[in-house]
């Protein structure tokens, strides 16, 4: 029997052995647990707040999170050290898949990013329809760039539009800064800087802070999340039962009503994307 039916025979047993128990119990007898590397921003929106109670509630398992950026969050999953990933860059999610540390990858959700800066724009972006048009502008400019700099969704993203603008930043205007997206947030607010940035953790934190949305719309820009989860034929410690059991919730009516219910002053920081 070859290597991939041996692991479709492997996987179908554990989705039979969860629904009957599921299905029998309505929920695990034992209160368990599962491992989660997710990525900053959706910790940092507060969604995860409201989902992992729900999820804790109907099922009994509790979910541990490790929030990183999505380059630590696969890492955490190729080393088997998490059940699931729930993470957005699609061409490193398919590559994850692809050399067999994932499987049954869903989509979950999407927002899109935006650069922000100060109301003074002295790059004068505003109002610009090309993402990297505009980084460029600011290098032009040296005017302060907060960079995620730490391999995440956005830090990927925000490295392809450099790409795609023909440039390598660098500079003492180019600032990396390790940080996950919150932090990304408060500094550049401190310097009046520019950066790049989910809109659901802008939405967030907006409040707090003293910068606009000065590009969106570039198609480019559109953001994606997938959950992944980590092939037990690789890591055979993993709880894949409980990681199906989360996927399942997080892409079925419940988990995709709170995922479209969410708001921050009546607007969605995330749109469901596994439910049509």
């Amino acid at each position: 029997m070859s290597k991939k039916c041996k692991m479709s025979l492997l996987m179908l047993a554990h989705c039979v052995t969860l629904v009957l128990q599921l299905s029998a119990e309505g929920q695990y007898e034992e209160s368990t647990h599962i491992k989660l590397a997710t990525t900053t921003s959706t910790e940092n929106t507060g969604l995860l707040a409201v989902l992992l109670p729900v999820f804790k509630e109907k099922t009994n398992i509790q979910v541990d999170v490790i929030a990183v950026g999505t380059g630590k969050a696969i890492a955490h999953g190729e080393n088997g050290d998490v059940d699931l990933i729930l993470v957005h860059a699609r061409s490193r999610e398919d590559a994850f898949v692809e050399a067999g540390y994932g499987v049954n990858r869903r989509d979950v959700m999407h927002n899109d990013f935006v650069i922000l800066g100060p109301v003074s724009d002295p790059a004068g972006i505003k109002g610009m329809t090309t993402a990297a048009e505009a980084l460029a502008a600011v290098a032009a400019a040296k005017q302060d760039f907060l960079s995620r700099g730490d391999d995440s969704g956005t830090h990927t993203k925000e490295r392809s539009l450099w790409k795609a603008a023909g440039m390598t930043p660098s500079g003492t205007w180019y600032k990396e800064t390790g940080q996950g997206m919150g932090s990304v947030l408060t500094m550049t607010n401190e310097v009046q800087g520019y950066t790049i940035t989910d809109r659901g953790t802008w939405l967030a934190m907006k409040e707090k802070l003293d910068l606009v949305i000065l590009v969106e719309g570039d198609p480019v820009l559109f953001n994606p999340y997938g959950v992944i989860a980590v092939n037990p034929d690789l890591h055979s410690h993993v709880n894949y039962e409980g990681a199906m059991s989360f996927i399942t919730f997080l892409t079925g009516p419940t988990g995709q009503a709170i995922i479209r219910d969410f708001k921050k002053n009546g607007e969605p920081l995330f749109y469901a994307d596994a439910l049509k």
